[in-house]
């Protein structure tokens, strides 16, 4: 009974609103003359934006060529992590926001008196055209019943040819395209029901037009169209994405282990990070992958990548723009990994000594009142028998060394004496200042050894080599 009389309720609701639609009579459209509203200037979408570059083309005829589709979409609200453009609501949405009215945007019709209905539906469309109104519809892209649906930008009509004219956002040149009107009435009703199918159609009624918010880094828009391509390339459904910005995530854990990774082990290191060192992001969108297990790191890393992982912990990948891991393995490399990218964008030149020091620091980290903070780890034990062999090189080599000497000859040592140079460093409050000391006096100073001695306010590299070998001898993990 109860569900009777809700859909009696909506059934007059409806009818009301066609009644308002139709005030009087129904309206005949073979009697509506031409119209078109002229000098809207096309804009091709990008990847699934057509409703935002529809809303694009009447703002630059409108004077407000700041608003483009990127910018409409940035406003909407949608989450760039689904990959994909505006839908109605969100759309709808992003157009209020910049200062449009819209209209009621969606509508009813049953199939069983459909002729009637559009007909009033598209009558109230032309009106709008009449006036110098636009509208943006949603509809099927073609008559193929595997059509997706399209938003297009509804500019005239021609009544001797009975054709509706439009602007094609799919297509480079779709400024002014026709279609019959049989044909837009057949694809305008989205028919998610047998008996009654939803019609939509924005108006886009200026008010006051906002301004383009001010934005800084990578937009949401840049990050939508990414995943979009990224989506192409996931190996199964398995796979989760999460945007922790700078970076885009990508995991085969659960849903909510992905995002937890993200804001937990990501998102902390990076705050941490910039709050020390780094002023500035990346300049590219960088994927991180974390696989769940050796399993999924080793066959998904040679599938998407061409070649099995060098090792079994994790990399990072400029050329590819990737940081990989086998998660399973702990978050320690993972930290180590974001380093490099933000040395890359901060300090260009940064040689490899200092710059896997920084990153092998934190593999093993923790927080130090809102500071990211090295703690002693694995590389402490060959450090310690080094210094015991006596290979532990003086300072003056490790930071001349080439990028090519440091990874090739006798990297364990190389890596584990400058992680624990900034260990030490650290431990006494001079890392950070090193750090941007080093990076100021990078042209007269390209090994950093002049600034470490200055910082260090040591004259005698041999005796402070004494004094840090003894240091690094008292400490344990």
């Amino acid at each position: 009974m109860m569900r009777r009389t809700f859909l009696a309720t909506m059934t007059i609701v409806t009818l009301l609103t066609l009644a308002w639609l139709t005030p009087g009579r129904a309206i005949s459209v073979t009697g509506l003359e031409s119209v078109l509203v002229r000098g809207i200037p096309h804009v091709q979408q990008q990847p699934d934006f057509c409703g935002e570059a529809c809303a694009e083309m009447v703002l630059k005829k409108m004077g407000h060529p700041q608003w483009n589709q990127s910018e409409v979409f940035n406003v909407s609200g949608l989450d760039p992590a689904r990959g994909r453009g505006c839908h109605t609501r969100e759309l709808d949405q992003a157009l209020t926001r910049i200062g449009f009215h819209t209209g009621a945007t969606w509508y009813s019709v049953r199939a069983r008196d459909s002729v009637r209905q559009l007909n009033a539906l598209f009558g109230r469309l032309h009106a709008d055209l009449k006036a110098g109104i636009p509208s943006i519809v949603c509809m099927r892209y073609d008559e193929q019943p595997e059509a997706t649906e399209h938003f297009r930008l509804i500019l005239g009509f021609d009544q001797e040819k009975d054709e509706v004219i439009y602007h094609e956002p799919a297509r480079a040149d779709g400024a002014y395209q026709r279609m019959k009107r049989s044909t837009f009435l057949a694809l305008w009703p989205l028919k998610y029901r047998a008996d009654r199918w939803t019609v939509i159609r924005l108006q886009l009624r200026p008010g006051r037009i906002s301004r383009v918010p001010r934005s800084t880094g990578f937009t949401n828009a840049k990050y939508a169209l990414h995943i979009q391509e990224l989506k192409k390339k996931l190996p199964s459904d398995e796979f989760h994405i999460v945007v922790q910005k700078p970076f885009v995530v990508v995991g085969d854990e659960s849903l909510a282990q992905v995002r937890s990774r993200s804001v937990n082990t990501i998102k902390w290191a990076i705050d941490r990070l910039k709050k020390d060192f780094f002023a500035d992001d990346p300049d590219h969108i960088i994927d991180v992958w974390l696989f769940r297990d050796k399993t999924s790191y080793d066959e998904n890393v040679l599938a998407l990548f061409g070649s099995a992982p060098s090792t079994p912990y994790g990399y990072y990948s400029p050329r590819q723009r990737v940081l990989v891991m086998n998660i399973s393995t702990g978050g320690g490399t993972l930290v180590h990994e974001i380093v490099h990218p933000f040395v890359a964008a901060n300090f260009p030149t940064c040689p490899a000594w200092l710059n896997e020091g920084l990153g092998s620091l934190y593999e093993q980290c923790m927080d130090h009142k809102g500071h990211i903070w090295g703690r002693t780890n694995w590389r402490l034990k060959g450090l310690q028998q080094a210094i015991v062999d006596k290979k532990v090189p003086p300072f003056a080599t490790l930071c001349g060394t080439t990028t090519q000497q440091f990874y090739g000859e006798d990297p364990g040592t190389n890596y584990s004496q400058a992680r624990y140079l900034c260990y030490y460093l650290q431990e006494r409050g001079l890392l950070v200042r090193y750090y941007h000391q080093f990076r100021k006096s990078i042209a007269t100073d390209p090994q950093g050894y002049k600034t470490l001695m200055s910082v260090l306010e040591v004259t005698d590299m041999e005796k402070f080599q004494q004094e840090w070998e003894k240091y690094v001898m008292t400490l344990r993990f």
